[in-house]
């Protein structure tokens, strides 16, 4: 089935926004589309079975046996319904519509009636036959052909994500809240899969297969296909947790028709309200909102770190309120199988992120300390720069991390970074803030690139070699050195000394304040280059005044601030024998993992500010991955000869037109 089929379907389904026009939003047409939508395609699937799984209900209504496992069989799948009214039946009685359709819904398994449920739906079939247009909404939809001969399984998700798409942009979601293009599921789950190709061809081939924020369930029939097309026989469990009751709705109604476990899908969130817990997977995958906070489960979270630690899923800390991403991926690290002695088990996982996650908090914040533990665990295999503009709902540039805990001998310690931001294709037409597309050809050729990484990096004279880089886990660390320079002073008594003086309440509070302001005024315009000399200036004046000179570190401190002043050539000041920090001039510098701090400092800093030092006491290790750094190749300006010629053409031409526009 082609685009143009998907479309053809999607807009017949669509249509009926026309009906709905008036008496509902245009924000929710989807809540009678989607699950109309989703009603029409479990009547189709379930049509060739639908008289004799009657037969059997009708059989079995008085008999005290729960028919259940009978009507499953003679339905041929998971899910059936009981009753011999059909959609067109129902439109054709419109005084009946609403009751009827009831009815209908009712005599659905429970799986299956659960998942119209989270629609709403009996609230959707009341409001609509009250403003007089269920009759007419059920009528257009009897027209849909969704039959599984006519739209197979697979091409089906492609029509729920045309929809879903639709339904978002009459929603105005969030940037954050987007759906994955077909083809970038594609490239994430070749990357994903491909190293383990030859294991997943053996016979009896095992594998289960997770997405936390799973959405429609696009990502998870992939893997599915995937597998099975490398392997016809291999079994495949997906499993997966969507917080959105629609698209939660659909993926559980599509898994239910492809034969998998509908129980699979949780609902939910999956940070407070973990619906696979104590389970871990062969392969993980997620395309987690960019950019969406977490305050709602803030407290869930912030709880399960502080009492869990490590044992937990968020041990290694956590990143700002407004972005979850790297909580995705804790979440989903902490479901990887484990590896045994003999380098068998272990899990792969692929997660889709903006640029946030790889810079995104200084030396010791929580989004670094994530990135830490990740890298010094060795879990990071690779990371793929994808072009901007591949997302229906959002046109920022996009990144797949790739992380297993069974690394290739080859790639242990390794972090590859492939840049793929040129290998798109213009679309014909633009889908909201989609304006670009990988082609298959694309596809391959990135797949192929990321398997030949590590040759690909170490051929200086391979076409491709500037598009990979190979790093140590340890060169993305850094130390978070602080360099300090030491506070020199002069000593002086000004109009704004004294202003100063009477505004100070450590000094007003003192009964000697008066003797010592008015000892302070006869000394107005002094100057002295040291501290002892300006306090014996300033004591004489004072006992001369009649007063008693204050003592205390309180005092001394607070009258240092008043009438000293910042002078690059006056007295540095000591505590307890060592030069006093100035906190105006303190810095900062970010020094390489494993170099030696004392040696960047007398190469980089000393030349310039002789008497720094670095207080290794606030030293912090912080990691972040400067992606687009790397590829950075610097474009020289063009010549000024170049740019004052195109500027005299341009005047040409201007003077050209002026002077016809004049005859």
């Amino acid at each position: 089935m082609n685009s143009s089929k998907h479309t053809e379907l999607a807009n017949h389904a669509w249509s009926v926004a026309d009906l709905l026009r008036g008496d509902y939003r245009q924000s929710d047409y989807g809540k009678v589309i989607l699950p109309f939508t989703v009603l029409r395609r479990l009547e189709c699937v379930l049509e060739p079975s639908r008289e004799k799984v009657a037969e059997i209900a009708e059989q079995h209504k008085d008999s005290g046996i729960d028919p259940d496992r009978f009507l499953r069989r003679a339905s041929g799948h998971s899910f059936y319904n009981r009753s011999s009214l059909t959609l067109k039946k129902i439109a054709a009685d419109p005084q009946n519509a609403a009751q009827n359709l009831q009815v209908y819904v009712g005599a659905f398994s429970d799986n299956a009636r659960g998942v119209l449920e989270r629609f709403e739906f009996a609230q959707q079939i009341k409001r609509l036959d009250g403003a007089g247009l269920l009759y007419k909404v059920i009528g257009k939809f009897t027209d849909l052909d969704l039959h599984p001969d006519v739209v197979p399984n697979h091409n089906m998700g492609y029509i729920f994500e045309e929809l879903i798409r639709r339904f978002a942009e009459q929603s105005n979601e969030t940037a954050g809240e987007h759906f994955t293009p077909r083809e970038v599921i594609q490239l994430m789950v070749r990357l994903l899969v491909a190293p383990d190709g030859d294991a997943l061809q053996l016979p009896g081939a095992v594998r289960t297969v997770l997405d936390p924020a799973c959405g429609t369930g696009g990502m998870l029939s992939a893997v599915d296909d995937l597998i099975k097309e490398l392997n016809p026989d291999a079994t495949v469990e997906v499993f997966g947790q969507e917080l959105n009751p629609e698209s939660w709705a659909i993926c559980r109604s599509d898994l239910m028709i492809k034969g998998q476990d509908p129980e699979n899908i949780a609902f939910g969130n999956s940070f407070s309200d973990d619906g696979h817990a104590r389970k871990s997977f062969d392969y993980m995958l997620a395309n987690p909102p960019f950019g969406v906070e977490w305050k709602k489960v803030k407290d869930e979270v912030e709880h399960e770190h502080k009492a869990l630690g490590e044992a937990g899923r968020f041990g290694a800390g956590l990143p700002r309120i407004n972005d979850g991403s790297l909580l995705f991926l804790q979440h989903m690290i902490s479901k990887m199988k484990p590896v045994d002695v003999n380098g068998g088990g272990g899990s792969r996982l692929a997660i889709v992120f903006n640029g946030s996650p790889l810079f995104t908090g200084a030396a010791g914040s929580g989004e670094s300390e994530i990135r830490r533990w990740i890298l010094e665990n060795d879990w990071l295999e690779g990371i793929v720069a994808l072009p901007d503009q591949l997302f229906y709902n959002t046109g920022i540039s996009t990144y797949f991390w790739i992380l297993t805990n069974r690394k290739s001998p080859d790639h242990k310690g390794k972090v590859v970074l492939l840049d793929a931001r040129d290998q798109w294709q213009k679309m014909r037409k633009s889908l909201g803030d989609k304006r670009k597309a990988l082609g298959k050809e694309h596809i391959a050729e990135v797949v192929k690139l990321y398997g030949e990484a590590l040759a690909v990096a170490g051929d200086a004279e391979h076409p491709l070699h500037g598009k990979v880089k190979v790093f140590a886990n340890e060169d993305f660390g850094y130390q978070r050195i602080t360099v300090e320079r030491p506070l020199k002073l002069r000593f002086e008594v000004t109009e704004e000394t004294l202003a100063a003086l009477e505004a100070s309440k450590a000094i007003q509070k003192l009964p000697q304040a008066p003797a010592l302001t008015d000892a302070c005024k006869s000394l107005v315009g002094a100057s002295w280059g040291t501290k002892q000399d300006a306090w014996l200036a300033l004591k004489d004046a004072v006992v001369q005044a009649g007063g008693t000179w204050p003592t205390g570190a309180p005092f001394n401190k607070a009258l240092r601030d008043v009438i000293g002043v910042r002078d690059l050539e006056g007295e540095v000041q000591l505590i307890k024998g060592q030069p006093e920090p100035d906190g105006e001039l303190r810095d900062y510098e970010n020094v390489p993992l494993g170099e030696d701090v004392e040696e960047y400092l007398a190469r980089e800093i000393h030349p310039h500010v002789p008497d720094a030092w670095v207080d290794h006491s606030k030293t912090k290790i912080g990691y972040e991955i400067p992606f687009a750094r790397h590829f950075y190749v610097y474009q020289p300006p063009r010549p000024l000869t170049e740019i004052d010629a195109e500027l005299k053409a341009l005047e040409a031409e201007i003077q050209g037109l002026l002077e016809d526009a004049t005859e």
